[in-house]
């Protein structure tokens, strides 16, 4: 299976039902799952007012500040704020969870997996790396800001193969189980690696 491309452009924007934000689907599995029925989902959402998270059973959820001020999340009554930008914070979403703003609005990022279906390692690089995507699980490449780019092994800085995949911001790229590729950033991207729970 080749990398997907994910165009930010191509995104619809769904409204949240108390008015506070929007939020743009970047991937999901399966492809099309309504909210109850997701083993993973990956989002960014423009956050325009604090207050109460929906609350979604049995999934886990990370959510990362790209843009703006922050946010002190109360989860469960504990307050964690996110003020620096770029740093992932996981929280259960079915905990009792408000929001406030430190500032204006925000942009962030989330990625939510439902437990007995789907984990999620969240990384957030500035730096390029050679990515080998392992067997069974699927690898999500975000560009959250500057450039980035995907070229097929044996090309790099110096020799860019013509079928590269450049990516903008808030541009993705969905690789499968087993893929290789080099990655070069020249901005902030996130690596988000899905794995389906062990059998056996």
């Amino acid at each position: 299976m080749a990398i997907q491309v994910l165009r930010a452009h191509d995104r619809a924007a769904s409204p949240w039902l108390n008015g506070g934000g929007v939020t743009r689907e970047v991937a999901g599995f399966p492809a099309g799952a309504a909210l109850a029925d997701f083993a993973w989902r990956v989002s960014l959402a423009d956050v325009a007012q604090g207050g109460p998270f929906s609350r979604f059973d049995g999934v886990d959820r990370v959510i990362t500040v790209v843009e703006g001020d922050g946010m002190a999340l109360t989860v469960d009554g504990a307050e964690h704020r996110l003020a620096a930008p770029f740093e992932p914070f996981a929280f259960p979403g079915d905990a009792a969870t408000d929001c406030r703003l430190l500032g204006g609005p925000v942009v962030d990022f989330n990625v939510m997996t439902r437990r007995g279906h789907a984990t999620a390692q969240v990384e957030v690089t500035a730096e390029g790396r050679a990515l080998r995507v392992p067997a069974g699980a699927d690898l999500l490449l975000v560009c959250l800001a500057g450039e980035a780019r995907l070229d097929p092994d044996g090309s790099g800085p110096d020799r860019p193969e013509p079928d590269g995949v450049r990516l903008g911001r808030f541009d993705a790229a969905l690789l499968p189980g087993g893929a290789t590729a080099l990655l070069r950033v020249a901005g902030t991207a996130a690596l988000v690696t899905l794995t389906p729970p062990a059998t056996g």
